[in-house]
């Protein structure tokens, strides 16, 4: 059940933050995308605390000192709502409501919330919940106090009051549920796979951190209408657009939910029917937003989020470094464009640059193709059935013991093939 009452237009919150001492300005950055999280999910920041230790408090996670300032600090503020930068453990939750008497949560629960708010389709929907339910069924202990004074707000969208109240079993139950219905999704979008393989269709999927504008691109490159906002996890929902590559060859763009540091376990987990669209394209665009001043973190977070989902997702990447129009003068192309050779710089907004990514990806789609000789054993087919469905026969001989085939193929399906190049 989903609750979207807050207490006031705009809940009153503060941040905090852990400094561990080797974080130097990342820890800096954190925070500050922590606050442009609580922004996006409707909140107004008032302050931020900090606190350099060398180890988390088992007990609080802050010091008990630094607990009784921010329960001062709190009610200076007349806040509503207090946000860690890092995921708390349940008791550590239980005791600092029990010391400051208002709502706190962590960067997961911030993040969790905003998706609930985003998602609007059945299996986005589905996704959110699964992922809010693993992460609040530890938590449901000693929780019924803190929920009698939310009141809805950040924090309680997805589930709802009533949900978290009920008897462990019941939401054990709900999330077998939600796991049956998301599997019954991943074998749909796994259908829609193998039909567009069957039909030599190019699938571009664009990747990248949150708000990098892939949507925007999306709709520049297809003439769709997606929503686009300058705001974190602006879309959540994964959307199939149809578009037109130079010399008139179709291709399909996905654009996917949008990484960030420090994104949930339990969003990934549940969010994995959607991230399989990223294994499964032919090219991933990783979209970029060069008028950020921290892009080349973006880079390195967003690739190792990629790595786990295909290890060798680097052979598919072309990075498009976005909003040209916005960067600083002083922004080295030369230097991007040598660490980044495979990359291209455009204006997604204003439509600079989409014909050079068009035939960009063209020629890396002509690239990644080679006509190959391959000897195979009859008892081979499963690698004939999808030799047939992904790659152009050009010839069939048959032997005495295996199929002499000559056929164009892409370079996973050539790999696939290797033992096979010789009788």
């Amino acid at each position: 059940m989903q609750n979207n009452i807050m207490k006031k237009e705009n809940e009153i919150a503060l941040l905090v933050g852990l400094d561990l001492g080797s974080a130097g300005e990342d820890f800096e950055r954190s925070m500050d995308e922590l606050a442009l999280l609580a922004d996006t999910a409707g909140a107004k920041v008032v302050d931020r605390m900090v606190q350099n230790r060398n180890n988390p408090d088992k007990t609080y996670y802050i010091g008990k000192g630094k607990v009784e300032e921010l329960a001062a600090l709190a009610r200076m503020h007349d806040a509503d709502l207090i946000i860690f930068n890092e995921e708390l453990s349940p008791s550590q939750i239980r005791n600092l409501d029990k010391m400051i008497g208002i709502k706190v949560i962590d960067r997961t629960a911030l993040i969790l919330d905003i998706f609930a708010r985003r998602a609007l389709s059945k299996e986005g929907k589905h996704q959110v919940e699964l992922a809010q339910l693993h992460y609040l069924l530890p938590r449901l202990i000693g929780l019924g106090n803190q929920l009698s004074r939310l009141g809805g707000g950040i924090g309680t969208r997805g589930p709802g009051e009533t949900q978290l109240e009920v008897d462990r079993r019941v939401i054990r139950k709900r999330i077998s549920d939600l796991k049956k219905e998301i599997m019954l999704l991943r074998k749909h979008r796994s259908l829609h796979r193998q039909r567009r393989k069957r039909n030599q269709c190019h699938v571009i999927s664009l990747v990248g951190y949150t708000n990098a504008g892939k949507s925007t691109l999306l709709n520049s490159l297809t003439g769709a209408d997606l929503y686009t906002e300058n705001k974190l996890f602006a879309t959540l929902d994964p959307t199939v657009r149809r578009g037109t590559l130079s010399g008139g060859q179709e291709a399909l763009y996905t654009d996917t939910v949008g990484f960030i540091e420090k994104l949930p376990k339990q969003l990934v987990t549940a969010f994995q029917a959607t991230l399989e669209e990223i294994a499964a394209a032919d090219i991933l665009l990783h979209v970029v937003d060069m008028s950020h001043n921290d892009h080349l973190r973006q880079i390195r977070v967003v690739r190792e989020h990629l790595v786990k989902i295909d290890p060798d997702y680097y052979m598919r990447e072309i990075i498009v470094f976005n909003k040209i129009d916005l960067a600083d003068e002083d922004v080295d192309k030369l230097y991007l464009a040598r660490e980044f050779p495979n990359s291209l710089f455009i204006s997604a907004l204003e439509k600079k640059g989409l014909e050079e990514l068009k035939e960009k990806i063209v020629a890396f789609i002509r690239e990644q193709r080679s006509t190959i000789h391959v000897y195979l054993p009859y008892s081979e087919g499963k690698l004939l059935s999808q030799l047939q469905e992904q790659g152009e026969i050009e010839s069939i001989e048959y032997q005495t013991d295996y199929l002499k085939i000559s056929a164009t193929v892409n370079a996973d399906l050539a790999r696939k093939l290797q033992n096979y190049l010789q009788p």
